[in-house]
């Protein structure tokens, strides 16, 4: 099997990635898996997609770290590749961390991705479905049940209105983003500070004003989903438990702003935002999720490259980036053996 994973940048990838993990997994079972950075793609005058990638050169390697710098390092196999030729296309890409520095990568991944599907390439999470979640207005096509109140505005009136119907303590952050980034909480003895906040917010675009749940200053629940259900290996369930740094201003509990992990306890309410979310995620054909979750509500459907895989794989000793290349393997061996011809989206939750 020939695997391609897209991602922003090789040269920026580092062996805990999720990504890193899939691909290692994938070369660990005797597959190819090539990577491709989101600048490498090219429409050719033959009309094929073809790509800049690079593989690592042995099969076997001790752990991710070792596989990955086969993969940067000089002796991997550096190929100008037809995208036609892969079996599946995995976009890892974050479209959010190139939105200022490289605007013209954001829809690339899918742009290009779209072209691999209508060559009968599985392309997964499937492109168009990821195009309607570009950004976090997505979260707000699910059930009103699972989703914090919010406004998303850029008129500063709105959301300091916004603010004082829920008692002046909300969470702002831009419509577009990843990572943490220019995320605040709002609290009535701020004063001043709001308009600053407000305005640095609204500079990247629409701020979401949203309801502030308090259970969230302990943090949130990182599940990642397979197919629209909670991904299991050996019964066990891969989320991790994300503590927001000690501080009285920071509520983020994004890994890259400084939260630390622990293991996670998958509860009833969980479940429960899970049975409520899986229907449009499983119509929109979304393979891999990662869904926050505090106490009952879902703040933000990671759909792109959902961190945390490998410290999941760590707490609870389950090798889950191995399952979901064997559940590739699987979709792959139905698309062979099937007499009907399938769409990606379908194919891409079977």
């Amino acid at each position: 099997m020939k695997i391609g994973f897209v991602v922003n940048d090789l040269t920026t990838e580092i062996s805990e990635y999720s990504t890193t993990m899939l691909a290692f997994a994938a070369s660990d079972r005797g597959h190819e898996a090539w990577f491709i950075s989101i600048a490498d793609f090219a429409y050719d005058p033959d009309e094929n997609i073809h790509a800049h990638a690079r593989c690592a050169v042995d099969a076997q390697y001790a752990d991710s770290a070792e596989y990955l710098n086969a993969v940067q390092g000089e002796q991997a196999i550096s190929r100008y590749i037809n995208i036609n030729h892969l079996d599946a296309l995995l976009l890892r890409n974050n479209p959010a961390d190139d939105a200022l520095t490289r605007p013209w990568a954001r829809q690339a991944g899918i742009n290009f991705g779209r072209f691999a599907a209508k060559s009968d390439v599985l392309v997964l999470n499937d492109p168009e479905g990821l195009s309607n979640a570009s950004n976090k207005l997505y979260l707000q096509q699910f059930p009103r049940s699972v989703r914090p109140r919010c406004l998303i505005s850029r008129d500063r009136s709105q959301i300091e209105a916004f603010a004082k119907s829920e008692g002046d303590t909300i969470v702002i952050k831009p419509l577009f983003g990843s990572g943490g980034r220019n995320v605040f909480l709002l609290r009535p003895d701020d004063g001043p500070n709001i308009h600053q906040m407000i305005e640095t917010v609204a500079r990247d675009g629409y701020v979401i004003a949203q309801e502030y749940l308090p259970e969230a200053a302990k943090g949130d629940t990182r599940l990642f989903l397979l197919n629209g259900q909670p991904l299991q290996s050996n019964g066990k369930i891969a989320a991790i438990r994300r503590i927001r740094a000690d501080t009285d201003s920071d509520m983020r509990s994004n890994i890259t702003a400084g939260a630390r992990s622990a293991q996670a306890i998958v509860d009833e309410k969980m479940l429960a935002v899970v049975d409520a979310v899986a229907p449009r995620l499983k119509h929109d054909g979304m393979f891999l999720v990662g869904l926050d979750i505090v106490g009952s509500k879902l703040m933000e459907i990671n759909v792109f490259s959902p961190g945390g895989l490998s410290s999941a794989e760590h707490f609870e000793q389950v090798n889950f980036s191995q399952t979901i290349i064997q559940d590739i393997e699987r979709k792959l061996n139905m698309k062979h053996n099937s007499q009907f011809m399938m769409r990606n989206r379908e194919l891409a939750v079977l």
